[in-house]
């Protein structure tokens, strides 16, 4: 094992481990330093030392790791260091773990606005600890046959592909294709409709498989990776006006931004000109940066979108289970909210990624990254239940000292009782509080769903944070054959509903209703009690529990300010906000208002009077 996953396994054995300067200082419970540990110790001694320093940051004022909030939030109970990683919250943590390279140039490219950027990118992101690995030594030679059976057709095919431990690949916008290349695309995706359709016999073949079989005849950078779920392609280009024209409605951007991507096949497009930054990847962002604010473009905005890509959950990272929305009143008081959003504007329709990836090989590929779903959403809307206890829902210290560790976790953390109730040691206004760990149990709009018209029989999805992640589908429906995955904000979702009922019990004593739009409120639609957090947080994707991890930061710094939140608004940026309040038609009413009034719509144009 590594010396990350090293680490991970001491800790969660109770051996502790700190970095006095240049010595590594461990204290072990009896019997759990074998020889072979103490030899791995030994020979991972420097890499140890770095991880310790990196991670100074992770003890945060809640008094917990970012170890114990990320196995929380995530439902990770499994003592197996490789089936967890502890989120990384500090961009330049993230930095020193990547590795990226620069695809070599077209002849002849002559645009010097992004070769002078392109330039100043590379030495950025170098200053911040990211390994850039030369085109030669992040490449490999590649050679395969395409042998089509029932035919005399085979080819060979030799090419430098991108190694699977690259997170990253930084292009530039090329030429259009010539007659010669369209015919080349045209004849690749042929063949492999042929071999899809009799050799594959309609399966689903890996998104590796599908770029050897097509590959030959393109020239996205995506068809030179070895694996195109385990590195990125970032593409720099000539900014559009359009999309980061704060006076186009967002629905148009929408399109802009999605056709950008599906043309370019990448996951991130960099939009340059001789004053400005935009960013655009599946989260829809219409941020713009000054040039002169190039550090904190690449440390707040790249950097974290590098380290951890647009993911969604996996239904193997569930309990599938089975429920009647008919039984549930959140379900019911969720389909209501749902209804009334109409007006609001801030949930546009979403699309069928039939629609806009025409081309079969293409849709495959994507069908494998975005694990089957059909289509893609933007926002989600969910209800919160009132959080589930047994016992006491407080202790006090002496009685935590009688408490049993807790397997996988740190027993200065949490601990449990006889019955099996965990209980969490936090800090809440400088005050350690021992405060029992609930269920949390939600219902929520699946991926995809038209958030405006969610039909209770289809499109709610429970969803429980236990000791592990449970997902309940309705009765009747058969996820085998019903497109009904859970939201990829899904980390988000549990990370708000958990972090409020340790630190903010009033606000979801009684449930509360939950909504992420791709927007932000302005400064003035804040009232009494209304509060907001998250504007400087590093602008992370949906879809992984980093962001959960911020949330739930949120939630606790808001705590901190009052002891009667009536509304939290949670900012991600690049992204949008996350809203969560104890009283659903209050919470309709205001956003019916404001959004009449313009205090509150999609797109960034609002953003800025959060950070004043």
């Amino acid at each position: 094992m590594n010396a990350a996953e090293l680490l991970t396994n001491l800790t969660e054995q109770g051996v502790k481990l700190w970095a006095d300067n240049d010595k590594l200082r461990i204290n072990s419970p009896k019997g759990i330093l074998t020889p072979q540990l103490q030899a791995d110790i030994a020979a991972s001694k420097t890499e140890i030392l770095t991880l310790l320093r990196d991670r100074s940051s992770d003890d945060t004022a809640t008094g917990l790791s970012l170890q114990t909030i990320g196995r929380l939030i995530g439902g990770y109970t499994d003592k197996s260091p490789l089936q967890f990683k502890p989120p990384v919250v500090d961009p330049q943590v993230m930095a020193k773990q990547l590795k990226i390279t620069f695809r070599p140039l077209p002849k002849g490219f002559g645009r010097p606005t992004l070769l002078k950027f392109r330039e100043e990118l590379e030495l950025k992101l170098q200053n911040y600890g990211v390994k850039v690995v030369s085109w030669e030594e992040a490449t490999r030679d590649f050679r395969y046959e395409i042998d089509i059976p029932l035919t005399k057709w085979k080819k060979a095919i030799q090419m430098r592909v991108v190694k699977t431990d690259i997170d990253a690949v930084i292009d530039v916008d090329r030429q259009p294709a010539s007659l010669i290349d369209k015919f080349k695309s045209f004849a690749a995706e042929k063949l492999y409709q042929f071999y899809s359709r009799f050799i594959l016999k309609n399966q689903k073949a890996s998104a590796a498989k599908i770029v050897q079989l097509i590959g030959w005849a393109e020239d996205h950078t995506m068809q030179r990776l070895e694996d195109p779920t385990s590195t990125q392609v970032i593409l720099l280009a000539d900014i559009d006006k359009q999309f980061v024209n704060p006076e186009i409605p967002y629905e148009q951007k929408i399109n802009i931004g999605v056709n950008t991507l599906v043309k370019t096949f990448s996951e991130v497009v960099i939009g340059v000109s001789d004053k400005d930054i935009s960013i655009l990847n599946m989260n829809l962002s219409d941020s713009v940066f000054p040039r002169e604010d190039f550090d904190n473009f690449v440390v707040k905005s790249l950097i974290p979108k590098i380290f951890v890509p647009i993911a969604p959950l996996p239904l193997s990272r569930f309990e599938v289970e089975k429920y009647s929305p008919t039984q549930s009143s959140a379900a019911q008081k969720l389909a209501q909210l749902s209804n009334q959003l109409a007006t609001t504007g801030l949930f546009p329709a979403g699309f069928k990624l039939s629609e806009i990836v025409k081309r079969q090989s293409h849709r495959d590929i994507v069908d494998s990254i975005v694990n089957g779903r059909s289509g893609v959403s933007y926002g989600f809307v969910a209800y919160a239940e009132a959080p589930q206890y047994v016992g006491k829902l407080e202790i006090s210290a002496a009685e935590w000292e009688d408490l049993s560790p807790v397997a996988g976790f740190s027993q200065d953390e949490v601990r449990q009782n006889a019955i099996g109730r965990r209980y969490l040691k936090t800090k809440l206004k400088n005050k350690d509080i021992y405060k029992q760990i609930p269920d949390i149990w939600l219902v929520s709009s699946r991926s995809g769903a038209n958030k405006t018209n969610l039909d209770p029989e289809r499109d709610l999805l429970r969803i429980g944070l236990q000791d592990k992640l449970h997902l309940q589908i309705p009765t009747g429906i058969d996820p085998a054959v019903v497109d009904v995955k859970p939201s990829y904000d899904t980390y988000v979702m549990v990370a708000i509903a958990l972090a409020a009922a340790l630190y903010a019990p009033e606000l979801i004593k009684d449930g509360a209703p939950m909504i992420h739009f791709h927007g932000y409120p302005s400064a003035e639609w804040f009232e009494d009690n209304e509060y907001c957090s998250g504007v400087d947080n590093p602008s992370v994707p949906c879809g992984t529990y980093e962001s959960g991890v911020f949330n739930f930061f949120n939630i606790y710094n808001l705590a901190q300010q009052s002891d009667n939140i009536a509304l939290a608004c949670l900012i991600e940026p690049d992204h949008g906000a996350n809203i969560i309040t104890r009283d659903l038609p209050y919470l309709l009413a205001k956003l019916q208002d404001s959004s009449k009034r313009s205090q509150i719509e999609l797109g960034g144009k609002h953003f800025a009077s959060l950070s004043r």
